[in-house]
């Protein structure tokens, strides 16, 4: 490992942020639209009904667009991997890239062969046939989620792994520990149900834009009560899986969880900040208070990360410089640690070069002794470890304050529905037409809460993002930002200008009752 130019760095990460940020556009509505179509079409083999097919065949029509493009971006971010990322790929390649093969094998071939019969096989296969088809796109579009999350997991919390000093990588010792790592199904169940719900607001969306214009209304209606359902249903879910996502931040990221809660003192019986505004002057070494304003609920943070009212959530602070009374190691230990160990794995390729034993066995215990901090000894101050607190704490209060109006928009939905008054009531029609944004938003806003709550590291407390990169140059990593940026820019145009076409034609063969 070398240092790299800062610049690299940043280009680097500034790329692979635009790359996932654009993918996630795509990727949450394909996970979700894809079950919604698959419900529907199984109501039309159930019924024999045509006006249910011809449902299914113009959302299965949105999806497709929506597919083919999300399909372009997830491979130009794999790729990202070995061209600005080969530090990363290199030093853990064996263990990132194994779940990453088997989504490639597996889950995406799957969902790409079935999704041809699914779209264009409706008179060439029988019924049944069309259907098992559309519910394995569905299965396999969420195995490929799986299999992708399962990798990001990892990265969150390395387990089933060791250091190998000989290769300077580390190896894979427990394939299943990776796959059945417990902060990777909660990510994959929690990603998962937020597209769906997403799925939901994007058929809420469309319906009621149809409602608003005095059109296609018996489609509207019952498009909606669907995805009204699917999305309260799943919406519960998710109040369920953020729950165990926020059991494991507490365990294994500790420095993120005080980052989305904005947290610099850590204390028995920690409060939840429903709402704050954050001091923008506060430094995690001064006696500034955190907010400038907050709406917080008692014992909240306790309650969620540990199930206890009284459980000790440290802050920043301890963090950073650590507490002996609650066996807290501080950041300058752990550096100390780490270069240790770095200079004790030198000492031991050098003891092995020159073939002396005993130096090598001695290198090797030090290292060992050490290991486990390494990667803090690429830090170059205290404060490394501390990720964009701002950044991190609105993102994840814009996820969950979004989250909760979803809940609300659906039951207020469906109980209209049920009431037949959906179609008068033409504020919660824009509310139903204006929530699809903040789907967006909020599924956006997860992944940063995610990604940025675990800066400076590309590994969680194992390797941090200045020393994943490749030792390339800033200009051409410039370059291509700015490629992608023009060429994504011009897919999601693309997209949104055929679907408001297609959704501007609107359903075909319905009666407008």
């Amino acid at each position: 490992m070398h240092h790299l130019d800062p610049s690299v760095v940043d280009w680097s990460r500034a790329q692979f942020a635009l790359t996932a940020l654009y993918h996630w556009i795509f990727v949450p509505l394909t996970l979700g639209l894809t079950f919604i179509v698959a419900i529907m079409e199984t109501i039309y083999v159930k019924t024999n009904d045509e006006w249910w097919k011809n449902t299914t065949k113009f959302w299965m029509g949105l999806l497709a667009i929506n597919f083919a493009i999300g399909l372009a971006t997830g491979i130009i971010m794999e790729f990202e991997f070995g061209t600005n990322w080969s530090n990363y790929s290199w030093i853990v390649g064996d263990i990132f890239g194994a779940p990453l093969a088997i989504e490639g094998i597996m889950a995406f071939f799957m969902e790409s062969t079935f999704f041809a019969v699914m779209f264009f096989g409706w008179d060439k296969v029988s019924k049944k046939a069309h259907l098992l088809s559309t519910w394995l796109v569905a299965i396999g579009s969420n195995l490929s989620a799986l299999w992708i999350l399962v990798a990001n997991g990892w990265m969150q919390h390395p387990v089933g792994m060791h250091f190998n000093p000989d290769t300077a990588r580390n190896e894979m010792t427990n394939f299943w520990e990776v796959v059945f790592n417990p902060n990777a199904y909660s990510k994959f169940l929690h990603t998962i149900s937020g597209g769906y719900v997403l799925a939901s607001l994007f058929v809420i969306a469309i319906s009621s834009w149809y409602l608003l214009k005095k059109r296609d209304i018996q489609f509207a209606k019952r498009s909606i009560m669907i995805a009204a359902s699917f999305g309260l249903i799943i919406s519960l879910f998710n109040i369920t899986t953020g729950d165990d996502s926020a059991r494991h931040i507490a365990k294994n990221q500790p420095m993120k969880l005080a980052a989305m809660e904005g947290l610099y003192d850590g204390k028995p019986g920690a409060e939840i900040v429903a709402f704050g505004i954050l001091n923008p002057n506060k430094k995690v070494d001064d006696k500034k208070d955190p907010f400038l304003f907050k709406f917080s609920v008692p014992y909240g943070l306790s309650a969620l990360s540990y199930h206890r009212l009284d459980a000790y959530i440290p802050g920043i602070k301890e963090l950073v410089y650590g507490d002996k009374s609650k066996g807290i190691l501080s950041t300058k230990d752990k550096i100390e640690k780490g270069k240790l160990a770095i200079k004790a794995l030198s000492s031991y390729k050098e003891a092995k070069r020159t073939h002396n034993e005993s130096a090598k066995k001695e290198a090797l215990k030090t290292f060992e002794q050490n290991s486990a901090f390494m990667g803090y000894g690429y830090l170059k101050s205290l404060k490394d470890v501390i990720p964009p607190v701002a950044t991190t704490f609105y993102a994840f209060h814009t996820m969950v304050i979004f989250g909760g109006w979803f809940i609300l928009l659906f039951i207020i939905i469906l109980y209209l529905v049920m009431t037949n008054e959906l179609q008068n009531k033409r504020w919660i029609l824009w509310g139903g037409v204006l929530s699809l944004p903040m789907g967006y938003i909020a599924q956006e806003a997860g992944w940063i809460t995610a990604e940025v709550g675990r800066q400076p590291w590309a590994i969680q407390d194992m390797l941090p993002v200045n020393m994943a990169t490749s030792t390339i140059t800033s200009s051409s990593v410039m370059i291509t930002f700015w490629m992608f940026a023009i060429l994504f820019t011009a897919l999601l145009i693309a997209e949104v200008k055929i679907m408001t076409k297609q959704i501007k034609i609107g359903p075909k063969e319905h009666q407008n009752v």
